[in-house]
């Protein structure tokens, strides 16, 4: 049988990069200044602005692999070719599906010695009017990798996600959260939330040497598993530090946590993390609905998408539907794709029409679940979304769904990192492309946020949110009624507004919290952020 193509919006954060001292710098992000000018040109025949086929050179590999690619169940189908091969079809592919095509600057693909760093320059270096790169989302993956981490959430580490709230010193690094049956939370280890770390085998984290800030990269991020780092951490209340030693090891992530019902006064108010819209999360989610749905069930839902960077598309429309249920999305889209003028009403990846996709009533058999699971439904005509500027991609599909439908979405946090466009995966030769390809629109046509949504005293059906402004807190554990977002979430719900969290005075390190946004620290997990949101095509 043939696997469903995967409709990918999703964004890859490039590995934290510690800034030294003498460095001025902070985390090096995806989508900056261009590389130095490439070696001499070779002889490639190329001719600027005459473009061949992708198919042309599609799987001419200068190192051709063997075996079976296990995403297909098939062999691989690559055959003799070389870089230059690569880099043509990269150029062609490219030119006819990236969303900014008519910006690329049409260069040799033979001045090129790698197909990653070509691809590099095959995208816009446009900048918003705010100064940030238009394109700061295009990137380039291990195929091998990506399969294992968004088919079954599977990659190396130590099972814990970082917080960098300041990446220069005086640095803070704090754990967001940890996953269960982990290294990170094995019996006399025991890492949670809050933990600060201080050192990383013997070196201070305000080192400002760049041997120093490799000795951090290497232990904070490691890239295998069987790797051990010592480090010095203070736990979170703790009057004094200790010593955690830490081996790195296969880690799949929980999609899922913290699913629980609080009883209020003026309610029973569901709450659910969700960290990650992987394949594996399409039956987690389905679990905590059911679990929230049992007994006398739930009349309002927080959830919490703060550290949720995306993943496959299709799983959030289904979140969207088991949140809103059929009466709030009937007969409404939950997105529509548009792709650059060369494809005005075909998909140019799979070829099919360009039709709006309604709110999914249950599982297409393309992830966790068997095909035509019905989906459970909460039916709320409103929910509280905990976010941040790790909420991105698939997490703002799910804001921007529900409110195309006129569900009442409630942001309580900071701003979300704005990434309203997509792509497909397109592997080749060992490495997974994924150049944006569209942008998705919601039932009342807006898709415009690209500088993320943001809490506001009044929404404005576009970028501005009903919501409230609240620092993260890493005091407490994510579900503590007494941390500030879902405590602020919880005195909404119960008519207050925006109050002042009881907890706002400092934060975790003895201090006045940063501005609102710097609070909220870049999240790492090791050893690669998972910043992605992903589709399913039907």
């Amino acid at each position: 049988m043939t696997k469903p193509i995967l409709r990918l919006t999703s964004l890859l954060s490039a590995i934290f990069a510690l800034a030294a001292c003498s460095g001025g710098g902070g985390a090096g992000l995806v989508g900056g200044a261009p590389p130095p000018p490439p070696p001499p040109p070779t002889t490639s025949n190329w001719q600027q602005g005459v473009f061949q086929n992708a198919s042309t050179y599609r799987n001419q590999c200068a190192n051709p692999r063997s075996g079976t690619n296990p995403a297909t169940g098939q062999p691989f189908p690559d055959v003799a070719g070389s870089t230059l091969d690569e880099n043509n079809f990269l150029r062609s592919f490219t030119n006819n599906t990236y969303l900014w095509y008519d910006e690329i600057v049409d260069q040799d693909p033979g001045l090129f010695n790698s197909p990653v760093a070509y691809f590099e320059q095959l995208k816009t270096f446009a900048t918003t009017p705010s100064g940030s790169p238009k394109d700061s989302f295009s990137f380039s993956f291990d195929t091998q990798e990506w399969f294992d981490l968004f088919q079954g959430g599977v990659s190396a580490g130590y099972g814990l996600t970082l917080a960098v709230v300041s990446a220069t010193p005086p640095r803070q690094i704090v754990i967001a959260f940890t996953e269960p049956n982990t290294p990170a939370t094995a019996p006399g280890t025991d890492l949670a939330r809050g933990a600060t770390v201080l050192s990383v085998d013997g070196t201070d984290i305000d080192d400002p040497t760049g041997a120093g800030v490799d000795i951090i990269n290497a232990g904070l991020f490691p890239e295998n598993s069987g790797e051990t780092h010592t480090f010095e951490i203070l736990d979170a209340g703790a009057a004094a530090s200790r010593m955690v030693t830490l081996t790195s090891a296969t880690i799949t992530e929980t999609a899922v946590q913290n699913t629980r019902v609080i009883d209020t006064p003026t309610g029973r108010v569901g709450y659910l993390t969700f960290n990650t819209f992987n394949s594996p999360s399409e039956g987690e989610l389905i679990d905590a609905i059911n679990t929230l749905n049992a007994g006398a069930g739930v009349d309002d839902l927080v959830l919490d998408l703060r550290y949720n960077g995306g993943g496959f598309g299709f799983i959030s429309g289904e979140l969207a539907f088991m949140i809103a249920g059929d009466a709030n999305t009937a007969g409404k889209t939950f997105d529509l794709l548009q792709f650059n003028d060369k494809h005005p009403a075909t998909n140019p990846v799979t070829g099919q029409p360009l039709v709006a996709e309604p709110f999914p009533t249950q599982t297409p058999g393309s992830f966790s679940e068997a095909a035509g699971l019905p989906l459970p439904t909460l039916d709320l005509s409103r929910v509280f979304i905990l976010s941040g500027p790790g909420t991105c991609s698939a997490s703002e599909l799910v804001i921007n769904g529900l409110r195309g439908a006129d569900v009442q979405v409630i942001l309580i946090g900071s701003t979300t990192c704005g990434k309203p466009y997509g792509f497909y995966e397109e592997p080749n030769c060992g490495t997974s492309y994924f150049p944006i390809q569209f942008r998705s629109v919601n039932n009342k046509n807006f898709g415009d946020y690209s500088d993320g949504f943001v809490p506001s005293a009044t929404d404005d059906d576009m970028a501005n949110v009903l919501g409230c402004g609240v620092a993260d807190d890493y005091t407490r554990q994510l579900g503590d009624v007494e941390e500030n977002r879902l405590e602020v979430a919880l005195a909404y719900q119960a008519g207050m507004g925006c109050v002042t969290p009881v907890n706002a005075a400092q934060n975790q390190f003895g201090k006045p919290w940063l501005p609102l946004d710097s609070a909220d620290g870049v999240i790492r997990k090791s050893p690669f952020a998972s910043n992605r949101i992903m589709h399913r095509s039907q």
